[in-house]
């Protein structure tokens, strides 16, 4: 995990001008022994720090979605794409029968397992089946989830740091990852839209806490 721990920048970058700096020196009484560039590189290492530290704190079981949509490991193809198009998702966890997570199916999958050449956008897919090329190369609707779930599923536990769940998705191209308890079982699911909302809420509290 050494690796996810590297330094991330702020999500909010704000440009300090001289002019903000010295109004802020103005409005410090007192005498101050400090050139308005200390100041603005105090201040930028300050944010990183705080963003970092906030970002570090939160976790998996913080911003995570509680109430996940999932399917069996024999749910036939058919009823996984029309929950998926029913509520309007990208991806969805295929589980075992005592709850552990046993894959994931996404987009990709259904793309790949009906003979699209282009197995990363569903528009590629389109065209292909448009230009005759044969879009259903295989018989998908007798199909079940087992059949083209990506497996083993990369999975987060509860106290996994926001950061860590961030590297994840950037090493890994993917856009969820079901979150586990102590036993092994579902609980949740955390996407790239939860990581973007924990880290506007973060740097929405930095400027009172940066310095």
């Amino acid at each position: 995990m050494d690796e996810m721990k590297e330094k991330k920048e702020p999500p909010i970058n704000i440009e300090i001008s001289d002019d903000d700096i010295y109004e802020a020196m103005k409005d410090i009484p007192g005498y101050l022994d400090i050139t308005p560039a200390d100041l603005k590189e105090i201040y930028k290492f300050a944010y990183r720090h705080a963003w970092q530290r906030i970002t570090q704190s939160v976790k998996a079981h913080d911003i995570m979605t509680r109430q996940v949509f999932s399917v069996k490991k024999d749910t036939p193809l058919k009823e996984v794409a029309e929950l998926m198009a029913k509520e309007r998702i990208s991806g969805i966890p295929v589980l075992e029968d005592d709850g552990k997570v046993a894959g994931i199916i996404s987009e990709k999958d259904f793309l790949a397992s009906m003979g699209s050449e282009d197995k990363t956008h569903f528009m590629g897919f389109v065209a292909e089946c448009l230009s005759g090329k044969g879009c259903a190369a295989f018989p998908v609707s007798l199909q079940k989830a087992e059949d083209i779930m990506t497996s083993p599923a990369i999975i987060v536990r509860e106290d996994t740091s926001v950061v860590e769940i961030s590297n994840i998705f950037t090493q890994k191209n993917i856009n969820r990852v079901p979150v586990i308890d102590t036993e092994g079982k579902m609980i949740g699911i955390v996407s790239r839209a939860d990581i973007v909302r924990a880290s506007l809420m973060a740097g929405k509290t930095l400027p009172k806490k940066a310095l």
